[in-house]
């Protein structure tokens, strides 16, 4: 489970970046765009890369997740233009959670391919 961790501190980092990102952008296309907006949002992507160096901790995921619904939630309460970005990340972050889910799955069943013995 080491790989997905991993996985999970490299989307977090992806994600700080496509928020900070979008911030740039966002006066121009967007509308609602106020200091304390800007100032969550900001925050929020700032802890998600403190978050990414806490995946190998125990609770590192649920950090991420809780990162991810406050990020959708400040999204649609400040910033709206910037939920889209936010819905997007929640689909990854299911499937990532998902995919980390089936191969525990597998991995107690035996069935990884690592797992067989050859002949």
């Amino acid at each position: 489970m080491k790989g997905a961790r991993g996985v999970f501190a490299a989307t977090l980092i992806l994600e700080a970046i496509v928020v900070l990102l979008a911030l740039l952008v966002l006066p121009r296309f967007g509308s609602g765009s106020t200091a304390l907006g800007l100032g969550v949002i900001t925050g929020l992507a700032v802890a998600m890369i403190v978050a990414s160096g806490l995946q190998r901790r125990p609770w590192g995921l649920h950090a991420a997740l809780g990162l991810q619904a406050l990020l959708l939630v400040a999204a649609i309460v400040f910033l709206p233009s910037l939920a889209i970005v936010a819905v997007t990340f929640g689909i990854v972050w299911a499937i990532l959670v998902w995919m980390r889910r089936e191969v525990a799955r597998r991995m107690a069943a035996g069935t990884l391919p690592s797992q067989q013995q050859d002949g």
